[in-house]
């Protein structure tokens, strides 16, 4: 079994969101959860090689498996273009929903480009999601989807970064929630310029394990607002993450960068 620390979507060589990539684990699926929860990172992906001869991707969190991680998609991609570094492309499937996956490399950034996913229809109350985020209604500018590029999102619209940054939701109650309607949990965002948003991630228990990149959320966003983005998170964890992604009829790529630490 080999394992891999990766860094993706920092800002800096400093930041970014961590991954652990696990190759060759003959591990089942309850002792890939364990071996996830033990790890100091958000997300853990365990490459495989299935029947068909695909490269297959396996995604935890801490807390749960995932259909998607996208930065644990941009960890794989580093690896692999560390131990094959004439490549400028690969391709992924996911192990859940075998969902394909199609990797650039342009330079120092990693491009996934992912299609739009089927949403469950959802009629939301404006005031039920302003109570689950615990934030004014008055401060909720727009509720968008939910939106998925292969893990729902519900979308709010915040007035401010300060709006954004006072946000204490009540995590529970959000990720019953999502568990009620098939959304995986909600990002609040806010408009800092043209093109440029910041955001945060709530689909988790801990407050601890706030995301500080979510690459799925990007994807949802560019998909609902139907424009190239970029979208800035993390900065209030310390962590500063960036995520770009290029909107183009119903597919996005999300790209950042990817620094492996250790192997």
């Amino acid at each position: 079994m080999k394992i891999y620390r990766v860094q993706c979507f920092g800002r800096t060589h400093e930041s970014g969101n961590a991954a652990i990539v696990v190759e060759n684990a003959a591990l089942t699926e309850p002792e890939r959860q364990v071996f996830a929860r033990q790890q100091n990172a958000n997300a853990t992906v365990f490459v495989d090689v299935n029947a068909e001869g695909e490269r297959q991707l396996d995604y935890y969190y801490p807390h749960t498996r995932s259909p998607l991680c996208l930065h644990a998609t941009l960890a794989a991609s580093a690896v692999l273009f560390h131990d094959s570094p004439d490549r400028a492309s690969a391709r992924f499937v996911t192990r859940m929903h075998r969902q394909t996956l199609e990797i650039e490399r342009m330079d120092a950034t990693i491009f996934v480009a992912v299609k739009a996913q089927p949403c469950p229809d959802l009629d939301f109350d404006i005031a039920e999601i302003a109570e689950l985020l615990r934030a004014d209604p008055a401060d909720l500018i727009a509720v968008r989807g939910p939106s998925s590029v292969g893990s729902a999102k519900l979308l709010v619209e915040v007035a401010s970064p300060s709006a954004l940054e006072a946000l204490r939701p009540d995590l529970a109650g959000i990720v019953g929630w999502g568990r009620q309607h098939a959304v995986s949990g909600m990002y609040a965002y806010c408009r800092l310029d043209d093109g440029v948003y910041a955001g945060r991630n709530f689909n988790h228990l801990d407050p601890s394990f706030e995301d500080t990149a979510t690459g799925v959320a990007a994807g949802a966003l560019a998909l609902s607002l139907e424009r190239n983005l970029t979208l800035l998170q993390g900065d209030l964890l310390g962590q500063p993450c960036t995520l770009v992604a290029r909107y183009q009829s119903g597919t996005v790529q999300i790209g950042g960068r990817a620094v492996l630490l250790s192997a």
